[in-house]
């Protein structure tokens, strides 16, 4: 009776069986990227607008570099395009975590990620990743419609996209979560959210400059790797190893410290008592 009360008291308090605790993980993540999609489709105007503006603004890019530059954009076409496809799902997976987390702030609800039975990390976590199969979806699918527009000969093979992709928005989440941080610290700080974006321009352009120390920074390997398999069809098993490993750990290091950031934000928040403060 005892053990069995203890028991049941520790499940209620989050201390789930592994078989338990893995089961709940599953289920966690399904309802987090459900509700992703929800959103998507119970605000169709929002969406809709989502794709008319990365649309417009490509066009913006394109048609008037063309008056400007002529001959030199049709001869970068392919690198264009996959540029502004990384820097979209760059963008929204960055914006849209950034965003949740001071949106969830300012309505109040940001507490009660820290009531639930899994911890406020794996929650937060579950989210990220959420975002970025909603984000590699829509914009795998405005990458087409690009493609029809420009003319564009780019190589899509899905396995090496994926691979390269989820570490290069891994380390992109990363920055979005520390920005996420200070808005919970700082409540109106979305200026700074919007400014930042731009430098992932920068960062995807950064191959380009030869700098070998670029490759550390969110982004700039990434970009070299994509412009690669999609240009000229190289598959992942035949980059190299060093490539490969720069990769995974730009992505696990700036993540790691973007969440490590956010913790402390959120921390220095509690003590100050402005958490649930707007």
């Amino acid at each position: 009776m005892g053990t069995g009360t203890g028991r049941a008291r520790q499940s209620g308090d989050g201390y789930l069986p592994s078989t338990d605790r893995l089961r709940g993980y599953w289920y966690l993540f399904r309802v987090v990227v459900y509700r992703e999609f929800v959103l998507m489709v119970r605000y169709p105007v929002n969406t809709a607008g989502r794709v008319v503006m990365f649309l417009l603004l490509f066009s913006v890019v394109f048609f008037g570099g063309r008056l400007i530059a002529g001959q030199a954009i049709d001869d970068s076409l392919e690198g264009l395009v996959v540029g502004y496809y990384l820097w979209g799902m760059a963008t929204v997976a960055y914006n849209g975590l950034a965003n949740d987390i001071r949106s969830e702030a300012s309505w109040g609800t940001l507490e009660r990620h820290f009531i639930t039975p899994y911890g406020f990390g794996t929650v937060l976590v579950a989210k990220s990743v959420a975002k970025l199969v909603r984000t590699f979806v829509t914009t795998t699918f405005l990458l087409g419609l690009l493609i029809l527009v420009t003319g564009a000969r780019l190589s899509f093979d899905a396995v090496t996209v994926v691979l390269v992709i989820v570490p290069t928005l891994a380390s992109v989440m990363g920055v979005g979560l520390a920005m996420g941080g200070f808005a919970v610290l700082y409540k109106r700080v979305g200026n700074w959210i919007a400014l930042l974006q731009f430098a992932f321009i920068g960062l995807i352009s950064a191959p380009a400059l030869g700098l070998g120390w670029t490759r550390a920074l969110p982004l700039a390997q990434g970009s070299a790797l994509l412009q690669r398999t999609m240009k000229q069809g190289t598959p992942f098993w035949q980059f190299d190893p060093g490539e490969v490993g720069t990769l995974i750990a730009v992505a696990v290091g700036w993540f790691v410290a973007g969440y490590l950031a956010f913790v402390v934000a959120q921390r220095r928040a509690r003590r100050l008592g402005v958490l649930g403060d707007y």
